[in-house]
């Protein structure tokens, strides 16, 4: 325990990774349907990745399979956090559970790894470590379901996954060309939504993914697949113990490596504006952070009755991944209002989605990127930063054909654009109250 004490945040974080993989691996092992867990990988890295997908369902890869799927881009990204001359901080946190938690909709190594080269190709232009751009390896993937329709089902979808040298070529090509470009764009983003989205490669991703799918279907006149989820049952009492015991295990391990509660409730009061929670507080604090962050988006999804589909499982790791970025209960409760609000009206008959249904399911995960604005400026406006969010998540798909699995961060960094300008005009910050 002592020497637990005395590791640095980075190699706590390390750990942490390290636990969470193996856990994945350990759950594809115990799962109900593990006999079809190889079956079930095949289709999870071969069928359309297009959102919304739900690997749990059995057509799609089933429960084990979506473990197994999950556990290995765990291991791709905690190998990349070891290579030497790698910096772990806040922002490879938020890279690695993002990234991981597209395992179980959306991703796969298949159409990962393309994409994670041309980052490799962006170090080497620039003769540089690749070490120093794992973090944009991972947010590239974003765009990942691109990758899978050309490399499997270019130009003609309905001819069925096939392997052609068009396919690889287009796959190395786009991987490639996202590899190289999303390192500029994200160093361009904050400029575009003012440090207000924690999920500052959502703007990135989307936008990127707007070109390509303009390019590749609209302007080359080849028809594109249909925006259609593919959703099955659930499974909430598997979602609830796998994430309910590893978020609780976090909070045991935090108060471990603290010795006591006292600096996270300095963290649980940051506004959490533009802030890297694992530079500035102890590597305990953001590990409780972590598991009672995680513990509390549990809950929420089990007040609004939300089906724990592969999606659902999912967000909860993509919602999770700014515990050491900014995002903390506390600012993140006014976004949640907000939906609630929405979800509220809807029972009235005033809007046309419910707050558990699993678009805004997803959408509440990156709607929760908006967290600095409740820190920034408080309830009411992190309230109506929840309510712009629900408003725009489900209209969004559209401009980049459902192939950006950040579609929800692209949406946060479209209301930080069209809402921060107005709260700077006309509200004043918290802290100049």
């Amino acid at each position: 325990m002592k020497r637990l004490q005395k590791l640095e945040t980075a190699s706590i974080l390390r750990l942490t990774f390290a636990a969470f993989t193996l856990a994945f691996f350990i759950a594809a092992l115990i799962a109900p349907d593990r006999a079809d867990m190889l079956g079930g990988f095949i289709r999870i890295c071969t069928l359309p990745a297009q959102l919304t997908k739900d690997y749990f369902k059995p057509e799609l890869g089933g429960l084990s399979a979506s473990m197994l799927n999950t556990g290995l881009l765990s291991l791709i990204c905690t190998a990349l956090t070891l290579l030497p001359g790698t910096t772990v901080n806040g922002v490879t946190a938020l890279a690695w559970f993002l990234t991981i938690g597209f395992g179980t909709f959306g991703m796969n190594p298949v159409n990962m790894l393309p994409l994670m080269l041309g980052t490799f190709v962006y170090a080497r232009i620039r003769r540089e470590p690749f070490a120093r751009y794992i973090h944009f390896a991972m947010f590239s993937t974003g765009v990942a379901p691109i990758i899978t329709q050309v490399l499997l089902y270019y130009p003609d979808a309905a001819a069925g996954p096939r392997v052609t040298p068009l396919g690889v070529a287009l796959a190395l090509g786009v991987g490639i060309f996202v590899g190289c470009a999303m390192p500029g764009l994200c160093a361009h983003s904050p400029g575009f939504h003012k440090g207000y989205n924690l999920y500052n490669a959502g703007p990135a991703a989307g936008f990127l993914c707007f070109l390509l799918y303009a390019v590749l279907y609209k302007t080359l006149g080849v028809e594109a697949p249909a925006i259609e989820a593919s959703l099955g049952e659930g499974h909430p009492l598997f979602v609830n113990a796998f994430c309910g015991t590893m978020f609780a295990l976090c909070v045991i391990a935090g108060l471990i490596v603290n010795g006591g509660p006292g600096d996270y409730k300095k963290l649980l009061l940051d506004p959490g504006f533009r802030v890297d929670f694992a530079q500035k507080y102890s590597a305990g604090s953001v590990l409780i952070n972590l598991g009672v962050y995680g513990l509390f988006i549990l809950l929420y999804y089990n007040v609004i009755g939300a089906n724990f589909t592969g999606p659902t499982m999912g967000v909860v790791f993509c919602m999770v991944c700014c515990f050491a970025a900014g995002a903390t209960p506390r600012n993140v409760l006014p976004i949640m209002l907000g939906y609630g609000a929405m979800g509220l009206l809807h029972r009235l008959g005033v809007t046309a989605f419910a707050v558990n249904s699993q678009a805004l399911v997803v959408g509440l995960c990156y709607a929760s990127g908006l967290a600095p604005i409740a820190g920034e400026y408080g309830l009411l406006a992190g309230v109506f930063a929840g309510i712009l969010h629900y408003c725009l998540v489900t209209s969004v798909p559209a401009i980049h054909g459902g192939f950006n699995l950040y579609n929800g961060g692209f949406t946060s960094g479209i209301v930080a654009f069209l809402y921060v300008p107005v709260l700077e005009h006309y509200v004043k910050k918290r802290v100049e109250s």
